[in-house]
């Protein structure tokens, strides 16, 4: 059994108010962020699934121009190749995991 102490991973800051600690399994592509209120993802899109999961904190996440309100107990799946747009509405945790693994540049 592979273990990782998340918490001992470098903390990289890929866009602004967004600082994530990444790591990847045989399939997936795990990313633990801190974000704060007002940071946003611009509108992008990817081959990968992803799911967003929200520890604390809210954030908005427009997918294919509709607008999801996300929260602690409500998780956000975002199709392969589908629009999408992030905003932080308060500062906050999240987990965002991909399958396959995203290959980040």
């Amino acid at each position: 059994m592979a273990l990782i102490d998340t918490r001992k991973l470098p903390v990289v800051e890929r866009r602004s108010g967004w600082h994530g600690r990444y790591f990847d399994s045989a399939n997936l592509t795990f990313a633990h962020y801190e974000f704060e209120a007002g940071a946003t993802i611009h509108e992008h899109s990817h081959p990968e699934e992803e799911v967003y999961e929200v520890i604390e904190g809210e954030l908005e996440i427009t997918v294919d121009g509709v607008v999801e309100h996300v929260t602690p107990g409500v998780v956000s799946i975002v199709p392969s190749n589908s629009k999408h747009f992030v905003r932080a509405i308060t500062n906050g945790k999240l987990i965002v995991i991909d399958y396959p693994i995203r290959r980040m540049i």
